[in-house]
C-alpha cells in the first residue's frame, strides 16, 4: 500500500473547515458517555437487574455487529451530513425520552430496553458517515492525521464524559442532568448544517441503485480479496473479542485487588479508569506531534501486540504503580492500533466501496465487542477475571502475529 507523505502536524486542527467537526464529534461522544453515567445509575437503582446490565452492553454493540455494513452503504449513497444529523437527533430524542420518563416517574423495563436499543442504533448510524466526512474534509494526504485527531477527541469524550456526568448528577440530579445532556449533541448538528462537505465532495462517487441489507454485505466478498484490508479487519475483531470492553467492565475487580490497606478503594478505581483513558488521549496527541510512528501495516500489527502485552502485564501485577503504568501504555497502544487500522482501511478502500468497507470495519471492530461480555462472563466464572484478561491479551498477541504472517503470505502470492 502507498502511504501519503506526512502532513503538517495538527494541520486539521488549524483548519476552520475541519476543527469544528472534530470538536463537535468529541462533544457528542462526551454526551454519549454522560448518558451512560446517568441512565445506568437510574436503571440499577430502579430495577436492580443484572440481566439488564448485560442487556446494556449487548444493546450498545449489537447494532454495530448487525447493521454497520448497511449503515456504510447508506453513507455511500446519501449525504453524510444528513445521516450524522439524523444520528445526533436520535441521540437527543433518546435523552429527551429518558428525561420525561424520569420526570414523570413512569419508567418501565420495556421502555428502558427500547431506548437502549435506539441509542445503540444512533451510534451505529453515525460511525461510517463520520469516517466518510473525515476523508472529505482532509483528503488523502491529511487523512491519517484526521483519523488520529478524531480518535483522540473521541477518547477525550470517553475520558471526561463520566466526570461531566457525575458533575451533572451532583448539581442538577438525574432528571435535569439528562435534559442538559442534549446540549452536547447540538454543536456537531448545527455545524453540519453549515459545512459544504457531504462525504462525497472530493470524488463525487455515490452508490447507485437500491440499498438493501443483503446487498450491503456483499462487500465482504470484495474485501476478502484485499489482504491488507482483511488483515486490519482481523486485527480489529481480535482486539474487540479478546479484550474489547473487558478492562472497563472488570475494573472494579482490579480496583479491589490493587487497593492498598487503608486506602480509598473508590479513589483507586477512579485512578485506574483515568490511567486507561489518559493513555489513549496522550497517545493520540503524541502520535500527531512526533510523527515518529507512520500509519503502516507494521505499526498496526506491533501496536496490537503491545496492546495485548500491556493488558497482560496489568492483569498479572500486584503493584498499583505498575498497574497504572501498564494501563497508560495499554491505552496508548489501543489508540495507535485503532487509528492506524482505520486510516489504512480508508486509504485502501475503493472510492465506490469506501462507505461499505468502513461499515465492515465497524462491524469487525466495535461490533465484535458484543462478544466481550460473553468473554468476561464465561471465562471469568471459570478462571477468574484477572486470568481472563491474561488469556485475552495472549490471544491478541498470538492472533496479531498470525495476521502479520497472513498479510505477508498473501502479498507474496500476489507478486507471483
Amino acid at each position: 500500500m502507498t502511504i501519503p507523505a506526512p502532513a503538517p502536524k495538527f494541520a486539521v486542527l488549524r483548519s476552520w473547515k475541519t476543527a469544528p467537526y472534530l470538536v463537535g464529534a468529541g462533544l457528542a461522544m462526551m454526551g454519549d458517555n454522560i448518558e451512560h453515567v446517568i441512565t445506568y445509575l437510574v436503571l440499577w437503582n430502579t430495577f436492580h437487574s443484572p440481566i439488564l446490565v448485560g442487556f446494556q452492553l449487548v444493546s450498545h454493540w449489537l447494532p454495530y455487529l448487525l447493521l454497520s455494513v448497511y449503515a456504510g452503504a447508506l453513507a455511500q449513497r446519501f449525504d453524510c451530513r444528513r445521516i450524522i444529523q439524523g444520528a445526533q437527533i436520535l441521540f437527543m430524542f433518546v435523552s429527551l425520552c429518558w428525561g420525561i420518563l424520569f420526570l414523570t416517574g413512569t419508567l418501565q423495563l420495556w421502555q428502558a430496553c427500547v431506548l437502549l436499543v435506539l441509542h445503540g442504533l444512533a451510534g451505529c448510524l453515525w460511525g461510517p458517515a463520520e469516517q466518510m466526512m473525515l476523508y472529505d474534509f482532509a483528503g488523502r494526504e491529511q487523512l491519517p492525521s484526521a483519523v488520529r485527531i478524531n480518535a483522540t477527541f473521541r477518547s477525550l469524550g470517553v475520558l471526561f464524559g463520566p466526570v461531566v456526568g457525575s458533575v451533572l448528577l451532583l448539581t442538577l440530579g438525574t432528571t435535569w442532568g439528562i435534559f442538559a445532556n442534549i446540549v452536547f449533541y447540538l454543536p456537531l448538528t448545527l455545524f453540519l448544517a453549515r459545512t459544504k462537505f457531504t462525504g462525497h465532495s472530493r470524488e463525487g462517487v455515490y452508490q447507485t441503485g437500491r440499498v438493501s441489507l443483503w446487498q450491503s454485505f456483499r462487500v465482504l466478498g470484495t474485501v476478502r480479496k484485499d489482504h491488507v484490508i482483511m488483515g486490519m479487519l482481523i486485527l480489529a475483531a481480535l482486539a474487540s473479542v479478546s479484550i474489547g470492553a473487558v478492562l472497563q467492565t472488570a475494573m472494579p475487580v482490579f480496583g479491589n485487588e490493587l487497593t492498598p490497606a487503608g486506602a480509598d478503594g473508590e479513589l483507586v478505581y477512579g485512578a485506574l479508569l483515568f490511567a486507561l483513558g489518559i493513555g489513549g488521549v496522550v497517545g493520540g496527541f503524541f502520535l500527531e506531534a512526533s510523527g515518529w510512528i507512520p500509519p503502516t501495516v507494521r505499526t498496526a500489527v506491533i501496536s496490537s501486540i503491545t496492546f495485548g502485552a500491556f493488558a497482560m502485564l496489568f492483569a498479572f501485577t500486584g503493584s498499583l504503580v505498575v498497574a497504572l503504568i501498564a494501563l497508560v501504555l495499554t491505552g496508548f497502544s489501543q489508540i495507535t492500533a485503532t487509528s492506524t487500522g482505520q486510516a489504512i482501511v480508508q486509504l485502501e478502500a475503493p472510492a465506490a466501496e469506501r462507505g461499505r468497507v468502513l461499515g465492515a470495519y465497524s462491524m469487525f471492530g466495535p461490533g465484535m465487542q458484543t462478544f466481550s461480555g460473553v468473554t468476561i462472563g464465561a471465562l471469568g466464572t471459570l478462571v477468574g477475571i484477572p486470568i481472563t484478561v491474561v488469556i485475552g491479551g495472549a490471544v491478541l498477541v498470538a492472533g496479531a502475529l498470525l495476521t502479520a504472517l497472513y498479510i505477508r503470505g498473501s502479498a507474496r502470492r500476489a507478486e507471483v
